[in-house]
């Protein structure tokens, strides 16, 4: 058990963000939802021009303005354009070396065929990962339905795959479905979301090419200047696992609260026989972020991940903090400090330093 944590926490510090989703806290503060800013009515991948007009001129300290410079993400009436770039400098303590990584690079499309119907898709060329999918928008109380190839909507879409609540459970940041999700919006409280797929990761995944099932409730209350979020997720996957069938299921519930510039994110999710027979596992995600001024944001997370409920001292947690700065429209300087505790303690802390261009 000491050894598969040791490899897990040293995936952890190559394994960060491989791809752009919309930050949650953003949406908590504002009382927005992923699909005010994204094609995608989960969240990520091509924005909007909601979603690309806040990111050039709200979200930046500095901002380029139209009368200097024109900027725009349509290359024609009905397509358009963006893109994720992603490289960090890394100290490790527990290899005792610094070293450059290069995280992401990836080209997003959107094609709209007509008001309700959208045609999304992606390409890293780093991780030569790719998704794709089309979204119509056109099921009754506002509903939609996903087919292709795409992450399911679990839990709370970090940008950091690195959180034990993404990186711990099946959704890592190298898993995606061609399969069918449909949704349904009541004004901006209320999302629900449940889709059906199979796994698409390499040839060395130990997925079987049962469904997997997943399903997720959001609400999102606006009281007064108070923003809310909470709700659940759960699914259920097949697993092969040296010649024999886990039936794995996985649960959760999240919370958001965000007030001005304050935000808090929670989440805590269960897994049955997610890496053996008879073996619970958990996952504990808290993050705090405060906006110090435009474009300067002071985050901190703490990450906790228990492999087997019935072993004591198998536990891992971590502590980051740092900042995420966006000095100019479409920029993003993050560093960060991981501290990792566990028992018996292991020097493995780790210090990132990540530049995130977007557009």
């Amino acid at each position: 058990m000491k050894k598969q944590i040791i490899s897990f926490l040293f995936a952890v510090l190559f394994l960060t963000s491989f791809d752009s989703f919309a930050l949650p806290r953003f949406a908590v503060k504002l009382g927005d939802r992923c699909i005010d800013c994204h094609y995608n009515p989960s969240g990520g991948l091509t924005r909007n021009e909601n979603g690309w007009h806040w990111g050039k001129n709200t979200l930046s300290m500095i901002s380029a303005r139209d009368k200097d410079f024109l900027m725009s993400p349509r290359i024609s009436d009905n397509i358009s354009i963006g893109l994720d770039y992603r490289t960090q400098y890394i100290y490790s303590q527990s290899i005792k070396r610094t070293y450059f990584q290069n995280m992401t690079a990836a080209l997003h499309t959107n094609f709209a065929l007509s008001k309700q119907i959208n045609l999304v898709g992606k390409y890293d060329f780093v991780n030569e990962l790719w998704q794709g999918y089309g979204v119509a928008s056109i099921l009754p109380g506002n509903g939609y339905i996903k087919a292709g190839v795409y992450t399911p909507n679990y839990g709370i879409r970090m940008d950091d795959h690195t959180a034990y609540t993404r990186q711990g459970l099946i959704f890592n940041p190298f898993y995606r479905e061609a399969g069918v999700e449909v949704g349904f919006f009541a004004d901006k409280w209320l999302y629900a979301s449940a889709s059906a797929g199979s796994n698409l990761s390499d040839v060395a995944s130990n997925y079987t090419k049962d469904p997997t099932y997943t399903a997720r409730l959001e609400i999102t209350p606006q009281l007064g200047e108070v923003g809310l979020m909470f709700g659940g997720s759960l699914a259920s996957v097949k697993l092969d696992s040296s010649g024999t069938t886990l039936n794995t299921n996985m649960y959760g519930g999240f919370f958001g609260f965000g007030y001005d510039e304050f935000s808090l994110l929670a989440e805590f999710d269960l897994a049955n026989d997610l890496n053996s027979h008879d073996v619970k596992s958990s996952m504990l995600m808290l993050e705090a972020a405060y906006g110090v001024l435009t474009g300067l944001d002071a985050v901190v997370r703490y990450d906790r991940v228990d492999y087997n409920a019935d072993v004591d001292s198998d536990e891992v947690s971590r502590l980051i903090f740092g900042f995420e700065f966006h000095p100019y429209s479409f920029i993003e300087v993050r560093p960060q400090y991981r501290l990792v505790m566990e028992d018996p303690s292991v020097d493995n802390d780790s210090f990132v330093l990540q530049l995130h261009f977007w557009y």
